[in-house]
């Protein structure tokens, strides 16, 4: 199941962007990380960053995810960074 999340990027409470993953244990990244699905933003001052691609992935069944308790920008794998 694809899944979408609008999370802040690295855990932060910065403005949110759209987040992807594969499948439901794989890490959230950015949807610019995925250019197979990503859409050129819309040129709105302030507008949310990847709202095109939120739609057309939407319609084609992906699964909007609830950002409450949902981990940070690429989960495991950024701990793994940071040490």
């Amino acid at each position: 199941m694809q899944q979408m999340c609008w999370l802040s990027s690295f855990g932060t409470n910065e403005r949110k962007i759209l987040h992807l993953r594969l499948t439901p244990h794989s890490p959230w990244r950015p949807y610019t990380a995925f250019p197979q699905y990503a859409v050129a933003d819309y040129r709105i001052p302030g507008g949310s960053l990847g709202w095109a691609t939120y739609q057309k992935l939407r319609l084609a069944g992906w699964v909007l995810v609830s950002s409450v308790n949902q981990t940070g920008l690429m989960g495991d794998d950024f701990q793994d960074l940071a040490s």
